[in-house]
């Protein structure tokens, strides 16, 4: 249930998203780059439906979105991945899921959640960073509790580990990632990695 980018610019970006000489604004543009193809292969399968326009030679059936989006950030990283998808789709609806990792016991806590109307709706959780799992498995707990059935989870780089999560956890829900990277090192950080994505992208 887990897709990789296949795209020689992901890749790209990606190595210098790791690149640990990267400054913040330079992370935040590419940040959107990789972003963007990941919104791209994460909607490539909406439903679309024949509306009759008119061209400045004539008449046809033309096809537009016939469902709507939500796309719903993981606080405060996630609003790292979220301008592509207000970029491409002016409709969009936006909610947010707040969680945050405690760096000694590598759980996650809630601490805020706000989310649109869900039912009949495709909609993409996104979260930079599918380490254990903790913290997206949760928010897709909230998210499916608020009424979520076509739900899928969008990260810019996963672990082994936490895909295994959230396959065990959550096998209805596809993953878009640009890549699986090798482990989880004692402090659940993915290895090779690019550190911490939050701290790197509004330098903290």
């Amino acid at each position: 249930m887990h897709h990789v980018l296949q795209h020689p610019l992901s890749s790209h970006v990606l190595t210098h998203l790791r690149d640990r000489t990267t400054k913040p604004a330079t992370f935040r543009t590419l940040s959107h780059q990789v972003g963007l193809l990941l919104a791209l292969e994460a909607t490539k399968d909406l439903p679309t439906k024949d509306v009759a326009i008119e061209t400045p030679l004539e008449p046809m059936q033309a096809p537009i979105l016939a469902q709507s989006l939500v796309v719903v950030p993981i606080l405060r990283a996630g609003l790292g991945m979220l301008q592509p998808y207000t970029d491409l789709f002016p409709s969009v609806s936006v909610g947010y899921v707040g969680m945050e990792r405690d760096h000694d016991t590598a759980e996650a806590r809630s601490y805020y959640c706000k989310l649109p109307p869900l039912e009949g709706r495709r909609v993409l959780c996104v979260d930079p960073m599918l380490a254990t799992g903790g913290s997206a498995i949760q928010a897709l707990n909230v998210i499916k509790e608020a009424g979520a059935t076509d739900l899928r989870l969008v990260t810019i780089l996963s672990s082994p580990e936490g895909v295994s999560a959230l396959e065990s956890a959550h096998p209805d829900v596809p993953l878009i990632t640009a890549a699986v990277d090798r482990e989880l090192n004692d402090q659940s950080y993915i290895m090779p990695g690019l550190g911490d994505f939050g701290d790197r992208l509004y330098g903290t």
